[in-house]
């Protein structure tokens, strides 16, 4: 019934002008031709762009433990070793008693506090100057139905920084936590595979520590001085105010989400996000539906919406029709912190300074859509995503433990 129309990308100034310029398909049911311009009523301004960077101050804020670290203030902080003077960073290897272990992981050289030979920032700086990266990546916990922000994140690769540490040997896994007011009960944890660690692909987004947002120090807040940031999974593996790296020779994931029924290995979700819509809208006047979508590990082909009369439900013959995805910006100077370019962020083309894919896996962009000519009465409208595997969200995992990425409801009244 609604004919699917073809993407178009759009710039982000265009983004927020096309209302007047799309017409998107509807239910012929609810399209009502007899309304004349001259009756119509006025049209709804625009929303005003998003910035393509989440601003530090405006990430939504899953932050854990009583007191929350980032709460501390004076001496408590030092004490903490949260300020970028007394940040350290311990690298050990695991000692603890294991029957299923066969032979405890070795290291060549620990970095202890004990010894005086911790890694501090102005080292783990310094290490940045020769193999520090940048990336873009939005932010998203794994039971949450609402991306937290996108950031453009700076540090060192965890592989680069375990080079520091000589020969590993017999590890299977890295796990690492953060300061959490050195209360057993509230240390948050996780882990990776050696392999997803260190064998990163050249080019592909590592597993790093990250020790600026957005050009400038990650706030406390936002968990630094430094925080694990991983591209490829949900918040939760980002751990905040890192302080402790253990290699291990044990085979099982660490992770304190994996003990609350989640699955500690699931990657970041393609997922389409609905922005809310007014409960009533006069008729005559155009329906602007839109939002945000992450691009997850298998990436992003399209982004579709659907709209239903009454209290219809979501079932296999609803009709999905293509939305248009913003485009890249025309120049990234207007996008990025000062200082930066394009050509320096992984994922881009260092000589074009375009991204090599659209939109970049891990990131999100916004997508739209403008209904026309709708009759009075109720609606509901969805939105999905689909991946570059043709798997429409919530496929291929509906699990919510793996991810929450249900499809998303919006219902208004065209009065």
């Amino acid at each position: 019934m609604n004919p699917r129309a073809l993407s178009v990308l759009l710039t982000r100034r265009d983004f927020v002008h096309s209302g007047s310029a799309l017409a998107a398909s509807a239910l012929a049911a609810g399209i009502t031709d007899t309304t004349r311009a001259a009756d119509a009523p006025a049209q709804p301004k625009p929303a005003p762009p998003r910035p393509f960077l989440t601003p530090a101050d405006k990430f939504r804020d899953v932050s854990r433990g009583k007191p929350t670290p980032h709460s501390l203030k004076g001496d408590a902080l030092i004490q903490a070793r949260l300020t970028p003077e007394t940040w350290r960073l311990e690298i050990t290897a695991d000692a603890t008693p294991n029957p299923a272990i066969k032979d405890q992981a070795g290291i060549s050289t620990a970095l202890t506090l004990a010894d005086g030979t911790a890694l501090d920032l102005p080292a783990l700086m310094k290490l940045g100057e020769k193999h520090g990266v940048k990336f873009l990546k939005a932010m998203q916990c794994l039971n949450i139905p609402a991306p937290l922000g996108q950031g453009l994140w700076e540090g060192v690769p965890l592989r680069d920084v375990l080079r520091l540490c000589g020969q590993l040997r017999n590890v299977r896994r890295i796990y690492y936590w953060g300061f959490h007011n050195n209360d057993p009960k509230q240390i948050f944890q996780s882990s990776l595979s050696y392999s997803q660690a260190m064998e990163t692909p050249p080019g592909e987004l590592p597993a790093f520590l990250a020790y600026r947002l957005n050009g400038e120090p990650i706030s406390l807040i936002r968990g630094g001085p430094v925080r694990m940031v991983i591209p490829w999974a949900h918040g939760f593996k980002s751990i905040k105010w890192l302080q402790r790296i253990v290699v291990t020779n044990d085979y099982k994931a660490n992770d304190t989400y994996a003990e609350q029924n989640n699955d500690p290995e699931a990657p970041l979700k393609t997922a389409a996000y609905l922005d809310a819509l007014p409960a009533k809208i006069p008729a005559g006047q155009a329906v602007n539906v839109g939002g945000l979508v992450i691009s997850g590990l298998s990436g992003l082909k399209r982004v579709e919406y659907s709209l239903t009369r009454g209290d219809a439900k979501a079932d296999a013959e609803d009709q999905w029709t293509e939305s248009q995805l913003e485009a890249p910006p025309a120049d990234w100077r207007t996008a990025l912190p000062a200082g930066v370019s394009a050509r320096q962020i992984l994922g881009f083309n260092p000589q074009t300074g375009q991204p090599a894919t659209w939109p970049l896996r891990y990131s999100m962009i916004s997508w739209s859509a403008v209904v026309k000519g709708l009759a009075p009465g109720k609606y509901s409208v969805r939105a999905r995503a689909v991946d570059l595997n043709g798997f429409a969200q919530p496929e291929p995992r509906p699990i919510q433990k793996a991810g929450r990425n249900s499809l998303e409801t919006r219902e208004f009244e065209v009065v």
